[in-house]
C-alpha cells in the first residue's frame, strides 16, 4: 500500500508542475519560441510544432527521473 501512495504522490506532483507551466507559460519569453520551433502561419492556416522545446524538455525530464531514481 506504501508503494501506491508514493505513485500517487509523485503523479500528484507530477500533475501539479504541468499545471503551472501552463498556467505560467505565457510569462516565460523562450518556451515555445526556440530556434528549430516549426511556425507557419498563412492565410487561412496556422500550424505550430515546437520540436526543440520538446526535446528539451524531454531531456530535462529525462534527466529529473534519472535523479529520482537514483535516490531510490
Amino acid at each position: 500500500m506504501q508503494q501506491f501512495a508514493k505513485i500517487l504522490i509523485a503523479a500528484g506532483t507530477v500533475l501539479m508542475l504541468i499545471g503551472i507551466v501552463l498556467y505560467f507559460g505565457k510569462h516565460i519569453p523562450f518556451i515555445g519560441r526556440l530556434p528549430g520551433d516549426i511556425h507557419i502561419d498563412r492565410p487561412n492556416f496556422k500550424f505550430y510544432f515546437p520540436i526543440t522545446t520538446c526535446i528539451i524538455l524531454s531531456i530535462l525530464l529525462s534527466f529529473i527521473l534519472y535523479i529520482i531514481s537514483r535516490f531510490r
